[in-house]
């Protein structure tokens, strides 16, 4: 069975209300889907995996230290990556605040570890934002990233 890793850094639970809706949607598209704070993830347990889709609160216009380390020590596994799906999104306290280029940020690393990203032509096209907690507007691009992903890692597991 396919299975997608959904890892994300949350201080104030935003992001990781974000986390919960991708999870869900992966979920109800028949594909597994473990969800796991950074703090709790190993670099190791992103080799086993069909896809993964990494979120982060956006501070100064990037991704929390949490997380940009654990993409740092992915470099010791650089290539076994390769052909997996990748994802990401994100959250910040106001409009402003650089969440495109955190998911962005997210992205390039999944890319140069040659990992296979989908963009969205309509609404969040690099991934889901929420400005704080997520409303229905980035809800509802949570759970369409959760339901795009999972049915990518379907096809291009066939």
């Amino acid at each position: 069975m396919a299975k997608i890793l959904i890892v994300y850094y949350s201080r104030t639970g935003n992001t990781e209300k974000m986390a919960k809706l991708i999870r869900d949607r992966v979920l109800s598209e028949g594909v597994e889907a473990e969800l796991k704070k950074v703090e709790d993830t190993t670099v190791e347990d992103l080799l086993s995996l069909d896809g993964i889709i990494m979120g982060s609160p956006t501070y100064y216009g990037t991704m929390a230290a949490e997380l940009k380390k654990l993409i740092d020590d992915s470099v010791s596994h650089h290539g076994n990556l390769d052909g997996k799906v990748g994802a990401a999104f994100s959250s910040s306290a106001n409009v402003g605040g650089g969440n495109e280029t955190t998911v962005l940020d997210i992205l390039k690393a999944m890319l140069i570890h040659g990992m296979v990203i989908q963009g969205d032509p309509k609404g969040d096209h690099y991934g889901p934002v929420s400005i704080n907690a997520p409303d229905q507007r980035s809800a509802s691009m949570c759970t369409k990233l959760g339901a795009r992903t999972a049915k990518l890692v379907i096809k291009l597991l066939a």
